[in-house]
């Protein structure tokens, strides 16, 4: 089904400031990833190693052969590791970029990390129930989801610790903190473990950061500590990191940056100017093709797909509220653009009634007096940056019953950030339209939205 669009003359008025939320900087972020010609993912293939990156992988090997401890990393053996094991060159190769192919700095480091590995207990911390954290779970850091390559998703939002009491409960001691740090570890292994580890497979994370309310100051300490941690134990982890600064102003970008930027290794990083629309950030923190996207552009890019909008949280805007990812996969968004100075009428077509069927023959006399059962639709709505005008409405086949007004037409501001979830049981046949009316605005907007119709139950 197509959304069935009717564009009206756009208003003549000044292009009015625009909020925008992290669905919509996530969306209009990929067409900044799509437009680089420059991005491209760093392969394990073995094919695809420059000679010289060869010879730095079979030395490093040959170094690791003589370790006197055998030494795994995330499952996979690597001292002594199988000559034909393509896992283990995997990860080796994680260290040797993280050092650019110094065969002797990337084997102190990953020697360093075996060992900060087994004193921590890392191995055995994603199955930890950690006390006096519940509050934080699910909210600060967590994962959900994958991008469109099939990447797992981390989301991290730091707006909770402004709330002082808050910040005092996980953060405000030395013990609390070195807590915190454990739980953000525990974060970390449970999304490595949904990695492939494997040439050709999915061998890195995005991390998504939230930046909305973040308090700088209270958190330079836990954000220096992760950053240490990280960058010396999780080298190429990360493909991609996306950072929404949605109402940041431009002297808050340095510290954006930080907390963007959680795993690095010990690369150069070349620099841009903040405050550019959808900043493309050419990083070496990570990897020589990881990107870290500031992604709170006033553009009208194509609305290309990152992350689809199924498998973003619904208070950021996308379509995925609490448990939808537990039963399977969850039912596919269509998403669409609607441009300044259009209404999108979207169809739902096919809507029916059904007989009601009965096995008890007194029961049966009684049909006459029941009305037939109605389908039930339900939908979520969801618009990149709002501020459009919304209703939905049930229109019967039959040309001599009346439209029903299912939701009568509101204004959604700007700051709306939670999909719109509503459904509507029918009488008889027809069909539901939602409409989406940006006629009042000059800005092109991203959006997605799904349905179902359900057959009543007997």
């Amino acid at each position: 089904m197509e959304p069935c669009q009717a564009t009206t003359e756009a208003v003549a008025s000044p292009k009015p400031a625009t909020k925008r939320n992290l669905l919509s900087s996530l969306m209009e972020a990929a067409a900044g990833l799509q437009r680089s010609s420059s991005f491209k993912e760093d392969s394990y293939l073995a094919c695809s190693l420059k000679p010289a990156e060869k010879k730095a992988l079979q030395e490093l090997k040959q170094l690791l052969s003589t370790s006197p401890k055998a030494i795994s990393m995330w499952g996979v053996p690597v001292a002594p590791a199988a000559a034909d094991d393509e896992r283990a060159d995997v990860v080796l190769l994680k260290f040797l970029r993280a050092r650019d192919f110094d065969v002797g700095e990337a084997h102190a480091m990953l020697l360093r990390c075996a060992e900060w590995r087994r004193e921590f207990g890392a191995d055995g911390v994603a199955e930890e129930e950690l006390v006096g954290l519940k509050e934080v779970e699910g909210v600060v850091a967590y994962m959900h989801g994958w991008d469109r390559r099939g990447h797992p998703v981390c989301y991290n939002a730091y707006g909770v610790f402004k709330d002082a009491a808050m910040y005092e409960r996980v953060l405000g001691d030395a013990d609390k903190l070195q807590r915190f740090l454990r739980w953000r570890v525990q974060v970390m292994e449970r999304g490595i473990r949904l990695l492939h580890l494997r040439p050709g497979g999915v061998n890195s994370i995005i991390q998504v950061t939230d930046l909305k309310d973040m308090p700088k100051r209270q958190l330079r300490a836990a954000s220096n500590h992760i950053l240490s941690l990280f960058q010396d134990n999780y080298p190429e982890m990360v493909a991609r990191k996306v950072g929404s600064t949605a109402g940041l102003p431009p002297r808050c970008f340095s510290s954006a940056f930080i907390l963007s930027t959680m795993h690095p290794s010990n690369r150069r990083c070349s620099s841009t100017s903040p405050g550019t629309s959808a900043c493309l950030i050419r990083s070496n923190l990570l990897c020589s093709s990881s990107s870290l996207l500031f992604a709170d552009a006033d553009t009208n890019s194509s609305c290309h797909r990152f992350i689809r909008p199924e498998f973003v949280p619904v208070q950021y805007g996308g379509l995925s509220r609490p448990g939808d990812l537990q039963n399977g996969p969850p039912k596919p968004a269509t998403e669409f653009a609607i441009k300044g100075g259009e209404q999108v009428n979207l169809e739902i077509d096919g809507i029916e009634v059904y007989p009601q069927t009965h096995t008890n023959a007194m029961v049966a006399c009684l049909a006459v007096m029941l009305s037939q059962g109605g389908a039930t639709i339900a939908w979520d709505v969801a618009v990149g940056g709002w501020d459009v005008d919304y209703g939905a409405e049930f229109v019967p086949s039959d040309e001599g019953s009346y439209t029903v007004v299912v939701q009568k037409t509101r204004r959604i501001p700007g700051g709306a950030e939670e999909a719109i979830h509503d459904a509507f049981t029918a009488k008889e046949a027809g069909k539901m339209v939602l409409s989406i009316d940006n006629t009042n605005s000059r800005r092109r907007k991203v959006a997605a939205y799904r349905y179902c119709v359900r057959k009543p139950s007997m």
